[in-house]
């Protein structure tokens, strides 16, 4: 590319920069906690053991065991002993909560789409 002045020096700068930031942003895309707790509440639905969460919600057994304990100890999820595992099935107030989860997850998602209809 021919660089007639300095104007173009900067455009073609500027849009090296939106690059590199558009590339960057879409490495480092994770869910946040809210998505992740609307996804096991969703898998509990009918009742779930650990191993079928950790796969289906993509976590390791470390982050599993960290939502699960904060799920129960707000009374989302329910533990029922078996007799050889533990079911963990969603309770009304999680379904409540996840309900609300997904709400707040399309609002945003249409702000987003909005946000850059208006800047295109």
């Amino acid at each position: 590319m021919i660089i007639k002045d300095e104007s173009d020096k900067k455009q073609q700068d500027e849009g090296k920069a939106e690059i590199k930031i558009r590339r960057k942003s879409m490495r480092t895309k994770r869910r946040d906690d809210n998505l992740i707790a609307s996804q096991i509440l969703e898998i509990c639905q009918n009742g779930a053991g650990k191993t079928k969460i950790l796969y289906q919600a993509n976590l390791n057994s470390t982050k599993v065991n960290q939502y699960l304990d904060n799920l129960i100890k707000n009374g989302f999820i329910a533990e029922i002993p078996m007799v050889h595992r533990v079911i963990y099935k969603t309770t009304s107030s999680g379904q409540e909560l996840k309900k609300r989860l997904d709400e707040l997850q399309n609002e945003i998602e249409e702000l987003h789409a909005n946000l850059f209809k208006a800047e295109a």
